[in-house]
């Protein structure tokens, strides 16, 4: 499976419905990272890939997406241990909801 259809795959099984509670919300941003995680690798294959294609503008674009996503992944990253922290302190509701695999 390519880094695109992964990444599709994976944002299709993102729930519909908003989280309920904390632990909905940590396991949201679990797949939301994850997401996010796929598209700076779809981002950096396109970028490698259009190095030898494009002009220069094009290249510093494909760059910057790509530092942007990745940025992005970590800044999920620190809001899913801040989630999971504050989870663990608050004791989050347990009851079963869609975002949990």
């Amino acid at each position: 499976m390519s880094d695109l259809e992964a990444l599709l795959e994976e944002l299709r099984g993102l729930p519909p419905t908003p989280p309920s509670d904390a632990r909905d919300l940590e396991a949201l941003l679990t797949r939301v990272r994850s997401a996010a995680g796929r598209w700076a690798d779809v981002l950096y294959e396109v970028r490698e890939v259009a190095q030898s294609i494009a002009g220069p503008r094009t290249a510093a674009a494909l760059e910057v997406a790509f530092r942007r996503a990745e940025e992005s992944y970590v800044e999920l990253e620190f809001a899913l241990d801040d989630c999971g922290r504050s989870s663990r302190t608050s004791g989050g509701k347990s009851a079963p909801g869609p975002y949990r695999e």
